[in-house]
Order: C-alpha cells, then sequence, then structure tokens
C-alpha cells in the first residue's frame, strides 16, 4: 500500500453521551512517516484510537467525504484491519496478563494470535506451518526467543511487552500503533522497550505513537501532533512543537523542555 496514507480524517466529530469528544477533527498522517499524537488526559487520544481501530465511528459527513479513511479505505472488515496494523498498548498487555492468570497462554501461543486479533489460540483457528515460521522470526526479531514457551502471565512487565512487539509484527503490518506504550515499565524496561521500537523504526517499520508523555517520543519521530479538548493544536516538526510555550498552552501549566540525546525531558516551572 506504498503512497496510501495510514489515516485521514476529514473534519471527524465524536460525540459521547452529548459531549464533543472529537471535534471537527482533520489531519492525514502518511505511511513511512514516523508521527506521534500528544496530549493532556482528556484530549481525545483514547477516542482517536478507536476510530483507527474501528472501535467507534464519528459522525456520518453531510459534504460527501467520508470523515475517516484507514490505508486508503473508508470500509473495513475489522479483522481484516487489524491484519494491517499491529497495535501495542499497555491495554491489550492487561488483557493478556490479567486475563490469563491461569498461565495457559504462552509467549509463542500470543504470538500467533496476533493472526486472528484474539488473546490465544482457540481449537477453531487452524495455525499454519508459514504462521509458526513467522512468530518465530517475529520473536527472534525483538530478542524474545526464549520466551516461546514461558507463560505470559509469568512474565515480568518488560518481557511481556516483548512479546506484544512480536505480536504485533506477525503479519508483517503496514504499521506499529503504540498507545500509552511504556505505562507500568520501571525505568530500565522503559528504556529497553523504546530502544527496541527505534530498531524498528530505523529498519522502516511506520510508527505511530498516541501519549502524554513528550519524553517516550522516540527521536526516529519527525512529526508531533498536540491534541486538545478534541482539536489539534500544533502539528509540525518534532523540534517546532515540543517547546516550552506550546506545551504549556496544551496541558494548562507553565511546563521547561529540554532536549536531551534525541529525547525531550519535561517538567513543571518552578519559581525562583
Amino acid at each position: 500500500m506504498s503512497g496510501v496514507p495510514l489515516i485521514e480524517l476529514h473534519d471527524a466529530t465524536v460525540v459521547l453521551g452529548g459531549t464533543r469528544i472529537l471535534d471537527g477533527l482533520t489531519l492525514t498522517i502518511p505511511v513511512g512517516e514516523h508521527a506521534a499524537i500528544l496530549g493532556p488526559n482528556g484530549a481525545g487520544k483514547s477516542t482517536l484510537m478507536k476510530l483507527l481501530t474501528l472501535q467507534l465511528y464519528p459522525v456520518a459527513s453531510d459534504n460527501g467525504v467520508p470523515p475517516i479513511r484507514v490505508l486508503g479505505r473508508d470500509r473495513w472488515d475489522v479483522f481484516a484491519l487489524r491484519s494491517q496494523l499491529g497495535i501495542i498498548s499497555a491495554d491489550l498487555h492487561d488483557r493478556f496478563v490479567q486475563g490469563n492468570s491461569s498461565g495457559v497462554i504462552t509467549g509463542f501461543d500470543a504470538v500467533v494470535s496476533g493472526f486472528f486479533a484474539t488473546f490465544g489460540v482457540f481449537a477453531h483457528q487452524r495455525v499454519t506451518d508459514a504462521m509458526r515460521a513467522q512468530a518465530r522470526e517475529a520473536l527472534d526479531r525483538v530478542g524474545a526467543a526464549r520466551l516461546a514457551a514461558q507463560p505470559v502471565a509469568t512474565m515480568s512487565t518488560g518481557e511481556a511487552r516483548r512479546i506484544l512487539i512480536a505480536r504485533a509484527l506477525v503479519h508483517r503490518p503496514e504499521a506499529l500503533v503504540l498507545d500509552e506504550p511504556t505505562r507500568g515499565l520501571d525505568v530500565v524496561a522503559r528504556q529497553h522497550f523504546l530502544e527496541q521500537v527505534r530498531a524498528l523504526a530505523r529498519d522502516g517499520v511506520t510508527l505511530l505513537m498516541v501519549t502524554h508523555h513528550a519524553e517516550e517520543i522516540i527521536p526516529e519521530v519527525e512529526r508531533v501532533i498536540l491534541l486538545k479538548n478534541g482539536r489539534v493544536t500544533e502539528d509540525g516538526p518534532k523540534a517546532s512543537v515540543l517547546t516550552s510555550a506550546s506545551l504549556g498552552r496544551a496541558f494548562d501549566a507553565p511546563l521547561e523542555v529540554d532536549e536531551i540525546a534525541g529525547y525531550y525531558a519535561v517538567k513543571l516551572k518552578t519559581e525562583k
């Protein structure tokens, strides 16, 4: 699908409980561009993720232009779309780990389940030799082959997150979508995870990061989109968006921003 945008939003509005969560959002992110969507809690990031994965739909357009297209199409079978997008999120992690306390799902089964967009592999699903080979390849790619036989429920948070990367890569998707991907990771596991994501970016995998932490935006991300109250407030090159002024307006607080080795550290400005 070379040349087709990952996501196109045209005046997309989502209303939930009588409240506009996304308000006339217009945005295009091409495949091949590493981008991050950043904003405070309540900015509309989770709703945007649900649009991208077809868990929610925007208000119908009256101008004949589809309010959302994903990978060039405004109509998808949900499972077909999920085979084109690799999703990594803390919520997905919770579903695998907390919903699998019996320890039935191994790392290998979790990766294979990416072919079916399910949580584990079930008896009615036909797992082919080609799928098994791709699952082993994905585990090798992220350095997680040793975790193949281990139950996901017994893994550390960092190990389980690595399994989710392999699961997301198993069907060789058009892009990886990372939704608050480092939540729950300690400082060491967080850095290891981000370095793994950086390696994928350098290897040509398109990344879309959705976060409220500027610190987890990797150096390879070229573009940052700021959301606030369901609208885009800033959109441009990372260095021009991740400034004290722009982030201060988005988060309604006086902030200081420092760039360190390609990462951006943000803290509250203290009075002197």
